[in-house]
């Protein structure tokens, strides 16, 4: 007769993470301040194994259970940092989320002078896959600039620019959007995510960003979707996305 299949075990932190309750940070504190009850009985230890699917897991006197999966887009608004709390007391992107109380995490991010696309969901898996350098993930900016773009210009993104710290920036694509008297409209293709990519980029050639507005992760597109609101992504570019490679 063959074994029955030994249950995975996890970190009480993991756990609540995996069960889209909060992030492994915050379960860290729940835990250590004594509000995590593990089969009835008070648990202060982040890393006690815990049987998924098993064990009965409760915080404040609630048992936890799996989250529904939640997948959103939001129209970032330009001063909005992207994180949960924020040390200096700057406004964060979750005063734009009060239906939804549930954890839910950035894939990726914005910078706080940023504003666009930014997604959003409870499902660490399918964001990891997403965020993942590996995956090569398209993002697409439409990029305002204090100077009047041409082919010079689009070449020098494309073929890669280094950094005073020795970073090499590039684009994956460039094009001309729109151009003025003294500033332009240019759209920039990333398949990479380093710190602050493309203003750095630009900064080396004493360009300056006016506005930088995400308009793509992969084949989604903002669309019309008003500023500081969200939207539910859709079964076919939740599937799109979790497919690229």
């Amino acid at each position: 007769m063959s074994e029955a299949p030994k249950t995975q075990r996890t970190g009480l932190a993991r756990a609540l993470s995996k069960l889209g309750f909060c992030s492994r940070t915050q379960a860290f504190s729940l835990i250590r301040s004594g509000r995590v009850r593990l089969n009835e009985r008070p648990v202060r230890d982040p890393e006690t194994p815990v049987r998924l699917g098993k064990d009965r897991i409760e915080v404040d006197g609630k048992q936890v259970d799996p989250a529904g999966k939640v997948y959103l887009m939001l129209n970032k608004p330009r001063g909005l940092v992207t994180t949960r709390s924020d040390e200096k007391g700057r406004k964060t992107i979750y005063s734009l989320l009060p239906d939804y109380s549930d954890w839910l995490a950035p894939v990726g991010r914005l910078d706080m002078a940023s504003e666009g696309l930014l997604l959003l969901t409870n499902d660490s898996n399918w964001g990891a896959r997403i965020a993942s350098p590996g995956a090569h993930v398209e993002k697409t900016y439409s990029v305002r600039i204090d100077a009047v773009a041409d082919e010079a210009l689009l070449h020098r993104l494309r073929n890669g620019i280094r950094t005073g710290d020795g970073d090499l920036l590039a684009a994956k694509r460039a094009g001309i959007l729109r151009l003025g008297k003294k500033n332009s409209w240019i759209e920039i293709v990333l398949d990479e995510g380093k710190n602050r990519h493309i203003r750095r980029m630009l900064s080396q050639l004493g360009i300056e960003v006016l506005r930088l507005v995400r308009v793509a992760v992969g084949s989604v597109q903002l669309g019309d979707l008003p500023k500081g609101k969200t939207r539910p992504l859709t079964d076919k570019e939740k599937e799109a996305l979790a497919r690229k490679k």
